[in-house]
C-alpha cells in the first residue's frame, strides 16, 4: 500500500510502515513556526501543561524557572520537556483533564496559536502561544491513503482537492478532515502511533 505521510515529521511513523511492506512518502502539509523568543517564566505555577512534541520543544528554548509539576500530552511530548509527572493513557486534552489531580492550582498551557481552549476552559489556565501551523500547498505524489495527524493537516488536505482518502489520528482530526471534504477510511483507537501503524494496517 502506498502511504503518504502529512505531519511536520515522519519518523518513528515512517519507520513502522515501511517495516510492514507498505511504500511511504513524506509531503508535510503543515509547518510550524516559533512566536517570539522571550522567556516564559514558569516560577509559581503548580502545573504546566504541553499538549505536542513542538510545543515541549519550544517551552524547553524559552523556558525559565521550573514548575512544580508538568502534564504532557504522549510520550513523545513528555521526552522532549525531559520527563513528565503526568502523561494520560489517553492522548488528548480530555484524557489529560481526567487524570489530572484537583485542585490543579495555578496552570500555564503551553501550546500553539490557535489551540483548543478545553484545558484553558477547564481549569482557568493562564495561556502562552509558543508557535503557529501553517498549512502548506504542495504537489502530492498518488497515494492510496494519506495520514492525518492534525486538524491543520486535514483542512490543508481538503483545500487541495486531492481525492485521496485518509487516516485520521483522532476525532478532532476526523472532524477537521470530513468538514474540509476528505474521506476517512479509519481513525486511530490510540492518538499516537501505535493507534496511526494499527488503523493502516486495517486497511491493508
Amino acid at each position: 500500500m502506498r502511504i503518504l505521510l502529512t505531519g511536520t515529521r515522519a519518523e518513528p511513523l515512517r519507520g513502522r510502515l515501511e517495516a510492514l511492506g507498505h511504500e511511504v512518502a513524506h509531503v508535510p502539509l503543515v509547518r510550524t513556526e516559533p512566536l517570539g523568543a522571550e522567556p516564559v517564566d514558569l516560577d509559581g505555577y503548580d502545573w504546566v501543561v504541553v499538549t505536542s512534541v513542538v510545543g515541549a520543544e519550544e517551552l524547553s528554548r524559552r523556558m525559565r524557572g521550573r514548575p512544580a509539576r508538568v502534564a504532557a500530552v504522549g510520550a513523545a511530548t513528555a521526552e522532549a520537556l525531559g520527563g513528565a509527572d503526568l502523561v494520560p493513557r489517553v492522548s488528548s486534552q480530555e484524557g489529560l483533564l481526567a487524570e489530572l489531580p484537583r485542585p490543579a492550582g495555578r496552570v500555564l498551557f503551553a501550546g500553539a496559536e490557535g489551540a483548543r481552549q478545553l484545558v484553558i476552559e477547564e481549569l482557568g489556565a493562564d495561556f502562552v502561544p509558543l508557535y503557529r501551523t501553517v498549512e502548506l500547498r504542495p504537489e502530492l505524489p498518488e497515494a492510496d491513503v494519506a495520514v492525518l495527524q492534525s486538524a491543520s493537516a486535514a483542512r490543508a488536505l481538503g483545500a487541495l482537492g486531492a481525492a485521496t482518502p485518509a487516516v485520521s489520528i483522532g476525532p478532532q482530526t476526523t472532524r477537521a478532515a470530513r468538514a474540509a471534504g476528505v474521506r476517512i477510511l479509519a481513525e486511530a483507537r490510540t492518538y499516537d502511533v501505535e493507534g496511526l501503524v494499527e488503523a493502516c494496517s486495517s486497511l491493508s
